[in-house]
């Protein structure tokens, strides 16, 4: 029973039978939520212009301070950030003022659909206002019948004459064929009401569950749109951080020096260098953190020689159906460093330069490490299982690096790829994107829906991921597409895309030589500033310093495809289930109740039911 069948024929019925009014008028308070949530997001917009214009003006404000003194530097890396914070905010606003356009043409739409569903139920209406005018006159009609019975009473009972108690008998009898006329029309009312209304009843509710489902995507959509704008705002900040870290004492010293012409020696002025101390400790501490910038070109034999350091992991993984437990994930990590030109010279130079040796940490979640060995060296004796040591041979890496630098010598430092390791993996509990698809083909139309969920538990410290792609093949002629959220349809290749945060994406697809068979779906997305592995570098010894550590993660192949073993194919004519049955050497009882269970039709086409963890084929004549 519908749900909305017991506002209409149980408590919500009473005498005046006005569960019609009731969610007739639930229906029409749709538009006004509709058109309600448009003006929020609109104001929401409104605000987010208004904050932007004020970064914008606050940007200026920072352009117009004194480009004199030591310190001007300082205000180009604040305009800088802050013109980036400003242009976060508008984009907002552009990704709002889209959604309420999506959230107008919703309300047209509903506006025509509530006029048609007016129309429809114009025949329960009538049903509505025969019953409550039946049921009026029915009452009347049993008013009527026991007064007249009352009154033939009391004049028997007081002596009336004969001729009075005939009139009055003839007027019982009247009032009896009336009442009695009346409760058959009520019976045939009612069985025609309760009908028509049990239909109205469904499509009303039809109607609601699309609304609140439309209402929740509306919803889904603005959020994404503010968590991605908050994404951005944090690398705008985290830019900030970094640049403000790069603007060193000695950097801003030199740049006054060069500026004015002051010569190469620093100024003797205690009181100076003391004031740009604590600035630099107020940015460092408040905003190749602790990073002392980017790696010099030149470089001073006597200094600790920088060099940075990247570790790159790829994510493959492989879903097989909607079972987690099938899921497949392999990871796989590079580490690489990157060393600045200078230091070639001073390699050169120095008879025996200082050994470079680290320490890699957390390597326990590493189940194999596979070293440049042309470079690397380790000692494979080492008892503890969560770290481990290694040192270069300087030699081979002087010449290695000679060798790069006569083939690129203008560039200001090099890249050496010193390992590879692969990471271990707990299947789906290691993959940070977790993916379920269903799939719905008829000869028509396809429907697609991916649900998708962040996953921060397979990463040491969560971080977000970005750029979130889906690509799916949809073959059988698609013709037109409609999506939520919207995509990018590639008629060349019969291809859709997706680009996402979180949550999950429907979509329909028209067909003119359908049906589509579903296809491998392809994913991507990229994280910066965070590992799966959690692996980290320390630089051992003396004679160098880590100048810069980056990390990341991004897709290598995720893909998500039905079982082979849960497609069955029938080719043979049948005229019924259990013939059906027989010629695949299946139980009718069985076959029954799981196709029951699976709530599949066997039709005269290609379909596809997903139901729980299983996926279907069928190809019947029937």
């Amino acid at each position: 029973v519908k749900i909305f069948n017991s506002i209409v024929c149980f408590p919500w019925q009473g005498d005046k039978n006005n569960g019609f009014d009731v969610l007739y008028h639930n229906m029409k308070h749709g538009q006004i939520s509709s058109k309600e949530l448009s003006d929020f997001i609109r104001e929401r917009a409104t605000i987010e212009e208004v904050y932007s214009r004020s970064m914008t003006k606050l940007a200026k404000t920072a352009s117009n301070c004194s480009q004199l003194g030591t310190f001007a530097p300082v205000w180009d890396v604040f305009k800088q950030s802050t013109e980036k914070l400003a242009a976060c905010h508008m984009e907002l606003v552009r990704k709002l003022q889209e959604l309420i356009k999506e959230v107008q043409k919703y309300v047209e739409e509903q506006a025509k659909n509530h006029k048609k569903t007016k129309e429809e139920v114009a025949s329960t209406l009538e049903a509505v206002q025969n019953i409550q005018s039946v049921s009026q006159a029915l009452q009347k009609s049993k008013e009527n019948y026991i007064n007249k019975t009352l009154e033939q009473e009391r004049m028997r009972k007081e002596g009336a004459t004969q001729r009075d108690l005939d009139k009055a008998g003839l007027k019982v009898k009247k009032a009896t064929e009336t009442y009695k006329s009346y409760v058959e029309k009520y019976a045939n009312a009612k069985t025609e009401f309760e009908q028509r209304m049990t239909e109205t009843a469904q499509k009303f509710q039809g109607i609601e569950e699309e609304h609140v489902l439309r209402m929740q995507e509306i919803i889904h959509s603005y959020c994404q749109s503010v968590e991605e704008t908050h994404i951005q705002i944090g690398e705008v900040q985290e830019e900030f951080v970094k640049n403000m870290e790069n603007t060193s004492v000695e950097s801003l010293m030199q740049k006054l020096a060069e500026s004015k012409g002051t010569g190469k020696e620093r100024p003797g002025n205690t009181y100076l260098n003391d004031f740009f101390l604590r600035l630099s400790y107020f940015l460092f501490f408040s905003l190749l953190g602790t990073s002392r910038g980017p790696s010099p070109v030149t470089l001073a034999s006597q200094d600790a020689l920088p060099i940075a350091v990247a570790f790159t992991e790829s994510v493959n993984a492989y879903f097989k159906g909607a079972d987690p437990s099938k899921c497949i994930v392999k990871i796989t990590g590079d580490m690489t460093l990157s060393f600045p030109s200078g230091i070639i010279k001073i390699f050169t130079s120095t008879p025996s330069p200082a050994v470079l040796s680290f320490k890699l940490s957390n390597t326990s979640r590493l189940e194999q490490i596979m070293p440049n060995q042309q470079l690397l060296h380790s000692d494979s004796s080492q008892s503890d299982t969560n770290t481990k040591d290694f040192w270069l041979n300087m030699p081979a890496l002087t010449a290695y690096l000679r060798k790069i630098s006569e083939q690129n010598p203008a560039a200001s430092y090099y890249n050496v790829d010193i390992l590879k390791y692969q990471v271990c993996s707990n299947g789906i509990q290691s993959s940070p994107l977790n993916l379920v698809v269903y799939w719905k083909c008829t000869s028509s139309t396809t429907d697609l829906r991916v649900d998708y969920r962040y996953n921060p538990e397979s990463m040491q410290s969560p971080a977000a991921l970005t750029n979130v792609q889906v690509l799916v093949p949809v073959s059988g002629g698609v013709t037109n597409m409609q999506s939520l959220p919207n995509a990018i349809w590639n008629a060349e290749q019969s291809k859709s895309l997706w680009k996402l945060s979180s949550g999950s994406l429907r979509a329909k697809f028209e067909l003119s030589d359908g049906p589509s068979v579903p296809a491998t779906l392809a994913v991507q997305f990229f994280s910066e500033g965070s590992t799966l592995s959690g692996v980290d570098m320390e630089l051992v010894g003396s004679g160098y310093r880590l100048s810069l550590s980056k990390k990341r993660f991004a897709t290598g192949k995720i893909d998500f495809r039905l079982h082979q073993s849960n497609i069955y194919t029938i080719t043979r004519r049948c005229y019924d289930s259990r013939s059906w049955c027989y010629y695949n050497s299946l139980d009718f009882n069985t076959f029954s109740a799981y196709a029951q269970a699976c709530s599949f039709v066997i039709e005269m086409s290609l379909c596809v039911c997903v139901h729980s963890q299983a996926a279907i084929w069928l190809t019947a004549e029937i």
